[in-house]
């Protein structure tokens, strides 16, 4: 492209020759207001190479402030952000644009794709700004995403879910280490939303970095890690502990399945409350969304585990809830391997996954 980076700077076109082999972003002290208004506010954080990360937060947390500066689209007020080695504050507009062509995919939760171009053409035009095309390249990128008979579709004949494979192929055509995903599923119903959630699972398997801004409890839970954004600062970690599991199994067996009431002064409940896991509705206690989302998953690890001693061992096992659950993270795999039984040894019911859904033939 002829851009020329700073001196002393390292081209991120390779960023596995430019950070170390375990981080490749480093964020410090980073700031960014508007104004007198904070939405960033001394932000600190590192993302490990081939790491799947998901922000989340209430609306004005700063989360998608966060992925504009990480993108180069925003400049900070304060603080650094480097990645693959690169301080972005010391590149110029010009080399910020030539870092996202070769560093950053970006997907959005509105597609932004060109209206009168083909979801081929919109393919081929990323490559285009970044270096030459190649048609087949293109086509190649389609057909993984499952569009291989998309190709020469417009945008209005395509569906959301369609549109949003695009926009991942679009991403991945220059093959860029840092993935950033802006709502990826918001505009999605359930069955697209598994399909996107697929191909993302695939993109971290095959070693992309993954930064994703999402408000879905149960997406998050896909990631490697949640990072929770309140007021432009780190939140307290999203993430249940282990010791937690049992509460929050029990509280869901009484408040969702015998729909009877939970007393404030029984054990774990007030940190539950503090950790934003349930809340006071109409003076009872109730699930907010993130924490049904967790609640629901830490029943579906526990009882697919007691499915699964059930069905290797002959036996029921412990009463029900008193197994070790599934290990975070390989719930999908044990339901599948169980043909996603839909109720423990014990006749309780388990809260379904995506994987749960009927299979869709993404290349339809």
């Amino acid at each position: 492209m002829g851009e020329t980076l700073p001196a002393g700077a390292k081209a991120p076109a390779d960023p596995a020759a430019s950070a170390s082999a375990e981080t490749l972003v480093e964020i410090a002290g980073l700031s960014r207001r508007f104004g007198a208004l904070p939405a960033v506010d001394d932000l600190s954080l590192d993302v490990g190479r081939g790491e799947w990360i998901a922000v989340t937060g209430p609306s004005g947390s700063g989360k998608t402030t966060l992925l504009n500066i990480l993108a180069g689209l925003d400049r900070p007020t304060g603080g650094s952000v480097r990645v693959g080695g690169v301080d972005l504050a010391a590149l110029s507009s010009r080399e910020l644009s030539a870092y996202r062509q070769r560093t950053i995919g970006l997907i959005f939760q509105q597609f932004h794709l060109i209206p009168y171009l083909s979801a081929l053409e919109n393919v081929m035009l990323a490559q285009y700004v970044h270096s030459t095309t190649d048609r087949g390249e293109a086509t190649e990128a389609l057909e993984r995403v499952g569009l291989g008979a998309r190709l020469g579709h417009l945008p209005s004949q395509l569906s959301g879910g369609e549109q949003q494979r695009v926009c991942i192929a679009r991403a991945l055509i220059n093959h860029p280490p840092l993935i950033l995903a802006d709502e990826p599923t918001g505009n999605l119903d359930a069955v697209n939303e598994a399909v996107v959630m697929r191909l993302l699972a695939d993109l971290h398997q095959r070693g992309h970095t993954l930064v994703m801004v999402t408000h879905a409890a149960a997406i998050a839970a896909r990631a490697d890690r949640e990072v929770r954004l309140e007021h432009g600062r780190l939140a307290r970690p999203a993430e249940t502990a282990a010791d937690a599991v049992p509460t929050l199994t029990e509280i869901w067996h009484l408040l969702v399945e015998e729909q009877s009431s939970v007393s404030v002064a029984r054990r774990g409940v007030a940190d539950l409350l503090s950790e934003g896991f349930l809340f006071f509705s109409e003076g009872k206690i109730a699930f907010t969304d993130h924490g049904h989302a967790h609640a629901a998953a830490a029943v579906r690890r526990m009882r697919l585990a007691e499915v699964l001693l059930s069905r290797t061992l002959a036996s029921g096992g412990s009463e029900c809830g008193g197994e070790r659950p599934i290990a975070d993270g390989f719930e999908d795999q044990v339901c599948t391997f169980l043909d996603h039984p839909t109720e423990c040894p014990h006749g309780r019911p388990i809260p379904p996954g995506i994987c749960c859904l009927r299979p869709v033939e993404i290349a339809a």
